[in-house]
Formats: structure tokens, sequence, C-alpha cells
């Protein structure tokens, strides 16, 4: 009976520990050089803090943290203005200009019931758009609060802790102007059709991200962007993680020990950068 007992014990405990134990973030080395690298998400409820409890044992190890971009520079009003002016129309046309009659029709149809006023998002570009879209939806779900990005920014900058960053302002900018150029008609009736599953999908996303379960992020937000729109995917997500992997070997070789931070979809797939990084033979552990 005791040794019954006993192996009950033992298999709950292998079914039910790698769950709890497993995190968002990677430690990665070669030698005797680490860094590691830490999976986000850019909005988040005031319910999901505080974060999983290995983000702040990491951050209490490492002497840098680095960023997707310049998260100060983000917020500058010069640059906000920048920006504005990228994803929208410049030229006196507006998104109705750029679409079929019967996308802009459902997509009015679904501004009205949602409480969006059309004035808000006619003058944007398809990725501005439906950005919008999505943040409207997420307040709606209480997801009202800055992510992990920029809750560990602040703290980085209040502990006086060096800040680096992957890319540039201006490169966040150009991509989110450019996303939905190619396809307009598809980006925004796939956007529209999402906004009926992203109770759901959000809910997924972030059990995913919390236990650093990157197949299931993959099959989430991965799969589905590569398979209907692969430009999308290979501007936003390939493009992006390969320009970062030569910038995180030189880091690999520095004394100080980084966290790097960057959304968590950069880290799920074939194309991720922890996917990269051990093709490059780099030790990966899940912390």
């Amino acid at each position: 009976m005791k040794k019954l007992l006993i192996t009950l014990t033992s298999t709950l405990l292998a079914l039910s520990l790698p769950a709890a134990a497993k995190s968002p973030l990677w430690k990665v080395s070669k030698g005797d050089d680490h860094l590691f690298i830490g999976g986000t998400i850019h909005m988040l409820s005031k319910s999901d803090f505080p974060l999983p409890p290995e983000f702040e044992k990491i951050y209490k190890q490492s002497e840098q943290l680095v960023f997707e971009t310049d998260m100060k520079k983000l917020k500058d009003p010069a640059t906000q203005m920048k920006m504005v002016k990228s994803i929208s129309y410049q030229d006196g046309s507006t998104l109705k200009d750029h679409l079929k009659p019967e996308t802009y029709k459902a997509l009015e149809e679904y501004a009205s019931k949602s409480g969006i006023p059309m004035m808000m998002v006619n003058n944007f570009k398809p990725g501005m758009a439906a950005t919008m879209l999505t943040v409207f939806e997420l307040k709606k779900l209480g997801v009202d609060s800055e992510g992990v990005d920029a809750f560990y920014n602040n703290k980085a900058t209040q502990d006086n802790k060096t800040l680096g960053k992957l890319e540039t302002v201006e490169a966040q900018i150009n991509f989110l102007a450019n996303l939905g150029k190619k396809n307009p008609d598809e980006f925004i009736m796939y956007t529209l059709r999402d906004m009926k599953k992203l109770p759901q999908v959000f809910s997924d996303m972030k059990a995913a991200w919390k236990t650093g379960n990157i197949q299931k992020l993959k099959e989430i937000g991965i799969t589905p962007i590569k398979t209907e729109f692969p430009d999308i995917y290979q501007n936003l997500i390939v493009k992006r993680n390969n320009a970062w992997i030569p910038q995180i070997e030189i880091m690999m070789k520095t004394k100080e020990v980084e966290m790097i931070l960057v959304g968590a979809l950069h880290l799920a797939g074939d194309d991720s950068v922890l996917a990269q990084l051990k093709k490059l033979g780099y030790t990966i552990e899940q912390y």
C-alpha cells in the first residue's frame, strides 16, 4: 500500500510540476557566457500583476535590460507625432478609398456595433486601424495596463540599470505603417473575424505565455499569420528575429549579464530567436 501511494504521488507530481515550474524565460549560454531572454505581452490587465516570480529573480541577476526598442523615445511627443504621420494617410485619401466597398461596409458595421466612431479609424492605414480595433476590444476585457516591457523599463530606470534596444523606434513605426498594405481588404476582414475570437484567443495566449508554452504560442499566434499572411509573417517576425540574432551574439560576449525582453511570439516557431540560437550552438534552458 505504501509503495502504491508513493507511486501515485510521484505520478501526480510528474504530471503537475512541469506546467507550474516553467516560465516565459530562458537562459542562453555557451561555455562561461550567458544571458537571459524573456517573452512578453505588451498589454496586460491589473490582475496579471504581480508577474511570474521568475522575472524578478532574473532581473536581480541582470545588469542590463534590453528591449525591442527605446521605450522612453517611444513615449516622446515628437516621436508620437512622427508615428501619427506615418500611420495615417497624408495625400488627402482615407481608409475608405483604399478598401473595397463591401470591406469598408463590414468595417463600418462592426465599428457601429462596438461604439467606435468611424472618424477615429478612417484616417489611418490598415495596420493602425486593425490595431485600434484590437486595443478597443482588449480594453473591454479589462486589458488596460502596460505590459511586461513597460513595467521593467520603468523599474530598470528607477534602479539605474543600463538599458539597451534591438531596433530603432523608426523601424517599429515603419512596420506598423506598412502592416496590411499589400492586401488591405483581406487584412481588415481577417481582423474583423478575429475580433469574435479575441476573448478566448487572448486568454489562451496569456496562459501559454505565463508557462512559457512555446508550442501553444506557435499554434495560437504564429501558424495563423504564417498561413494567412506570409508577407506579414516575414516582415513582422522573421526579418526582425534575423536582425536581432547578431546583436544577441555580441551581448553573449560581454561581461555584463543581459535580460532581453521581446514579444512572446518572437520566441515561438521554427524561425524564432530561440530556435536560431539553438542552431548556432547555444544551450537553451527554460528557467
